[in-house]
């Protein structure tokens, strides 16, 4: 591939790993206690230290979460500003084409899946309060160990455990902005309750919050999506409970979340003007139809057995009930016209998906005497989405049932040597059914006859790390994942008679492939890591905006790959300063004849960005953290070399204090600290005069948090 950049920024950051090598050794060697192992579960299926795995993952602890929502509370912002390969907010309720490593992740909840790939509508990252989350663990990079979807990675957000003894939690918070604090008022009010009893543990929450509108760093109001849906002028509620019981080596735990987000429908988006520089704005009044919103249901049982037929047993048992409606433009779409309803015709969809499935995990540690552990089981997954018009009460993508059996194995040789190997496999067998339907009018009215194709695919991954001193560790790892295409824009998109679903070759699965290869330093006082990655698809799958601002789906062939730094330097006792870097280039085939020639826009590809950070105490009790965000510019050819859209980057500051009082802490936030004026990286890569849309100016958040 001709990713030239990455492999000068490999040269040069790894000369300037190895000439701090000698001042963060020399440093280690005056202190005997080494960095704490941290483990995750995401890479896996099981528990293990990251040094005995071959992937690049980002865990981001409590203290990080922390720190991030008191800046702000949008999930996809806390992402960005600590895994830069992450695509920038949208700022909105929709998180459509934002990316990890230029394609779609798997968002989960304690492993079960968010993410609604047979009808991506880009509400997946807006399904619990983050309240409710305990840490988050990023898998960079196409996998299959946790099923379906994950092209880009995996994110599981994986949420609070019950407490040894009574613990009561209570936060309150507020933001605002200057220029009016009355309407860009944000208050949160969030309660939890834990305690364990003899065998029995249990954790329930609450949360709240109603959001005001926005500014732009002009003291504008920054412009309201209507249809994809906002969390400016909305509401959300998130009721939580997790219940576990013990006996013996077995233990058996529920985890049921109620999240819901809703627009209060009280402005009206007013279109902006690309060509003349003119943002999309708002106006107070009533909007058409119902509000945008996100209901989502998640229920997980979970039974472990710790010595089962000589194994570690784990099965977990879930269900996801997903609603997310999207409200009514302003002005009629092309796309939901119908001659039998008359001209002008005012509609809004609504994706829903009911998924329903099982995870089987068995562990055999020391097999046949030997340092290997054997991972296998079985993955079930029954997944039922269909979209609607729901003012007319047609349908515009038909049910879709799929149905997945999926066994794998997993080899994980771990000698008392430097060195580890893993190698697994994983097959897939997947069924679509659909029956027959007709598309929409504005398609033709086309017939579709319905069918039940059925895929398979053997997925491999293979992976190795070699410790070359006690703090230096290369590795290497090879993974595929198996996703579909978005099933229901394929479907909901055909627009020529005669088509099958038994035949379209659109609804063909994609196979991902990802290598990476990576060098780590960990020391008491440095810590850094470098990789480099490859994800190729040889029929992947490309979003494409009409005229109409309806995206479809564009099979063809996808390349991406790019670098990924980071760095944090314990630079005293008091201080830790924090580098993190990403630089990606992804190209596609856009005439079939088997080689990429254009690039991705941003809908697919983050931007190339710098995130630094300075974390600092200043005493026992305060400590402050301020970050710098830096996006840098982007043109976008096409395969003759031409300029078809520019990125022009900016750069962002924002600063957190915490200040701990007894059994409770004050947290001060303020965001865009410099108040850079900027239109997001979305609008300028989609250029649209309806969502033309400016940056949030700078706002302020504060808030209080009660342990007792």
């Amino acid at each position: 591939m001709k990713f030239n950049l990455s492999k000068v920024c490999i040269a040069v950051i790894a000369s300037q790993l190895i000439t701090t090598q000698a001042m963060a050794e020399e440093a280690d060697a005056q202190q005997d206690v080494k960095p704490i192992e941290t483990m995750v579960v995401t890479a896996s299926r099981i528990e293990r230290p990251l040094s005995q795995i071959p992937n690049t993952i980002t865990v981001i602890d409590k203290t990080e979460l922390d720190q991030q929502l008191s800046i702000n509370n949008d999930l996809s912002t806390l992402l960005g500003n600590l895994v830069p390969s992450f695509s920038p907010s949208r700022q909105k309720m929709t998180s459509a084409g934002e990316s990890l490593r230029g394609r779609k992740p798997l968002y989960l909840i304690d492993g079960v899946p968010q993410s609604n790939p047979l009808r991506s509508g880009g509400r997946d990252g807006h399904t619990i309060d983050p309240f409710l989350i305990e840490r988050v663990e990023v898998l960079h990079g196409a996998n299959a160990i946790h099923g379906l979807g994950a092209a880009g990675g995996i994110i599981n957000l994986i949420t609070k455990k019950p407490t040894q003894g009574l613990e009561q939690q209570i936060k309150i918070d507020g933001g605002f902005q200057t220029q009016d604090v009355q309407e860009s008022a944000d208050w949160g009010l969030s309660y939890s309750l834990a305690n364990n009893w003899d065998n029995t543990d249990l954790l329930a929450a609450l949360t709240y919050r109603s959001s005001g509108m926005a500014y732009d760093a002009n003291g504008q109001l920054i412009g309201v999506d209507n249809t994809q849906g906002d969390t400016m002028d909305s509401k959300a509620l998130d009721a939580f409970i997790k219940a576990g019981y013990n006996w013996d080596t077995q233990r058996l735990e529920l985890m049921v979340n109620r999240y819901q987000i809703e627009g209060n429908n009280n402005w009206i988006s007013v279109s902006g003007d690309v060509a003349a520089d003119i943002p999309s704005s708002a106006i107070e009044g009533s909007a058409d139809g119902e509000a945008a919103q996100n209901a989502v249901t998640t229920v997980s049982l979970g039974y472990s057995n710790q010595d089962f037929l000589d194994h570690k047993l784990s099965v977990q048992l879930f269900h996801q009930d997903f609603e997310a409606t999207y409200g009514a433009e302003a002005t009629p779409i092309a796309t939901f016209q119908d001659p039998a309803y008359g001209a002008d015709l005012i509609d809004q969809s609504q994706n829903n998906s009911e998924k329903t499935g099982i995870k089987i995990t068995l562990i055999k540690s020391d097999l046949f005497a030997l340092p290997v552990d054997l991972v296998y089981g079985l993955d079930i997954l029954k997944d039922e989405t269909w979209q609607a018009l729901i003012q007319t009460g047609r349908s515009w993508v038909p049910p879709t049932e799929y149905t997945n059996y999926a066994p794998y194995a997993q080899l994980e040789f771990a000698p008392d040597a430097p060195y580890t190997l893993t190698a697994g496999v994983r097959h897939e067998i997947a069924k679509l059914q659909v029956d027959d339907f007709t598309t929409l009018a504005s398609y033709g009215s086309q017939f579709v006859q319905g069918g039940n194709p059925d895929f398979s695919q053997t997925l491999y991954n293979l992976g190795a790390t070699y410790k070359v001193t006690d703090s230096w560790r290369v590795f290497a790892n090879y993974s595929e994942a198996f996703s579909m295409p978005d099933v229901g824009r394929v479907l909901r998109g055909i627009n020529v008679p005669g088509q099958s679903v038994e035949t379209f070759l659109d609804l063909k699965p994609i196979l991902t492939e990802n290598t990476e290869l990576g060098i780590e330093y960990a020391g008491s006082n440095l810590q850094a890591q470098l990789a480099y990655y490859m994800s190729d698809s040889d029929f992947g799958q490309r979003l494409q905006r009409g005229v109409d601002g309806i995206y479809t789906v564009k099979r063809e062939m996808t390349e991406v790959d790019g670098i990924e730094f980071r760095v944090n330097w314990t630079a005293s006792s008091d201080d830790l300063l924090g580098l993190r870097l990403a630089l990606s280039e992804g190209r596609y085939d856009s005439d079939q004849n088997g080689k990429v020639d254009t690039d991705l826009g941003g809908s697919n590809i983050a931007p190339d960005r710098i995130n630094a950070s300075w974390d600092r105490h200043w005493g026992d009790n305060f400590s402050t953290r301020l970050q710098v965000n830096h996006l840098l510019d982007r043109d976008f050819e096409n395969k003759d070399g031409d300029v078809t859209n520019e990125f022009n980057g900016y750069t962002t500051v924002d600063f957190s204090g915490n200040l701990e009082i007894g059994d409770g802490k004050i947290t001060l936030g303020v965001q865009n600290l410099t108040n850079t004026d900027y239109y997001t990286y979305y609008s300028q890569t989609s250029p649209n005069d309806i969502r033309n849309f400016k940056g949030l100016g700078r706002s302020f958040t504060l808030s209080y948090q009660l342990n007792f």
